[in-house]
């Protein structure tokens, strides 16, 4: 036990376990977006069309705090970029605790989700930033062990909290997002290095410039574009799994049954997941957790009870816990220490992509397709596997590159 615990946890600097300790409480905090749209209609009495309009404004201030948030983490540092997002979004949690007018709630919204979005870019690069790059599997698998248990505390905390008072459930997520505003202010330094000295001179005018070097990446968008895949496999879950449940003559309850019960599974067993891949390439991790992906939707299409949509979720969670580590280290490789924060906004895209992408065009692939939509589903799985398999070599040679190149950055004292 002594063995697991220092190869899982410990060795990570503090600074690490600070910035981990604003995200758990921030996402146990966070679920105001949850139920939202529940908000609008129970306690606002609004009609259905208008509050899915005002949460899908929310979505859209997402995808421009997400780029807004990768801009300010590379120009103005990570510290005042977390600082800026989770102030902000207290002063709008206050907001939409006392605002009445749909149109103010709705701007409220799309502030919100601006200011939610901001983090993730700086949190992570901040991550990379303190992190010893041999650790980094190791930090980004208890970063995703944190989100899922928050994720899953702010679920059952919604819930109870929106039973009783939907203006309690704004203060206690604004008490949350206030908490962890308060631990990075005290606690946390500026990490964001310096550029890089002389001798990276070629390197330092390559990476230069803003989200069209990123975007003209391209071996950083061949990965992207492979991590879409995923996303869009992942998403089936929240977006068409309940459909296949439900059409099977399953209760709804039994949907939220196997989300749990996957959830679950993360929790206890994400933290043993370093041990079992940290001898693998991460091309090669990536590439087998996307065939679990794949194997585990394809399964679906021969469920029809309860115990075969738990044996799927089973499999395709076992692919979820194997893809996050290495998934999250390969970005924070490819990623030019001085543009760290844009890259990570490009990637943070996949997840509005996939949003949109998975249930546009995953209704229509049902209602035409049946189960075959699921056995699609393993292909796509398939195809992402072998496309990480292929880019492995070229990517692991550029990733050579830039580590050398950010031998001479160092970080900015503060």
């Amino acid at each position: 036990m002594r063995n697991w615990f220092r190869s899982t946890i410990g060795g990570l600097p503090r600074l690490y376990w600070y910035l981990w300790t604003g995200m758990l409480i921030n996402r146990v905090g966070g679920f105001v977006a949850l139920v939202l749209s529940l908000y609008l209609t129970s306690d606002r009495n609004v009609a259905l069309p208008v509050a899915g309009l005002v949460v899908g404004v929310y979505g859209i201030g997402g995808i421009a705090g997400v780029l807004l948030g990768g801009v300010l983490a590379d120009r103005w540092g990570r510290r005042p970029t977390l600082l800026l997002a989770h102030f902000g979004a207290v002063a709008v949690l206050v907001g939409l605790t006392f605002a009445r007018p749909i149109p103010a709630i709705a701007v409220l919204a799309a502030l919100l989700g601006l200011m939610h979005s901001m983090p993730g870019p700086a949190f992570v690069a901040a991550i990379v930033d303190v992190t010893p790059t041999d650790d980094r599997s190791r930090a980004f698998n208890l970063q995703f062990w944190a989100f899922n248990l928050g994720m899953a505390v702010a679920s059952v905390l919604a819930g109870a909290l929106a039973e009783v008072s939907f203006t309690l459930l704004f203060a206690v997520d604004a008490s949350a997002t206030l908490l962890t505003a308060l631990l990075i202010l005290w606690k946390v330094r500026e990490t964001r290095p310096t550029p890089p000295a002389r001798p990276a001179r070629r390197t330092a005018q390559k990476s230069s410039g803003g989200l069209h070097t990123a975007l003209t990446d391209r071996a950083y968008m061949l990965f992207v574009g492979l991590s879409l895949l995923l996303a869009i496999l992942s998403m089936q879950t929240s977006t068409i799994l309940p459909l296949a449940i439900t059409g099977d003559g399953l209760r709804p309850s039994v949907y939220g049954a196997v989300v749990a019960y996957a959830a679950l599974l993360i929790v206890i067993g994400q933290l043993f997941v370093p041990r079992l891949i940290d001898r693998w390439r991460k091309g090669t991790s990536l590439a087998i957790a996307n065939v679990f992906l794949g194997l585990g939707f394809a399964a679906v299409s021969l469920a029809d009870g309860v115990l075969g949509y738990l044996v799927a979720a089973t499999v395709w969670t076992v692919g979820s816990m194997i893809a996050a580590p290495p998934n999250a280290a390969v970005i924070a490789e490819l990623s030019p220490a001085e543009l760290r924060g844009r890259y990570q906004s490009v990637f943070y895209l996949t997840f509005p992509a996939a949003s949109f992408i998975a249930p546009a065009a995953g209704g229509v692939s049902l209602q035409y397709l049946g189960d075959w939509h699921w056995i699609v589903c393993g292909a796509l799985g398939l195809v992402a596997a072998a496309g990480h398999l292929l880019i492995q070599p070229a990517r692991e040679r550029r990733v050579a590159q830039q580590l050398e190149a950010e031998r001479f950055a160092v970080p900015v004292a503060g």
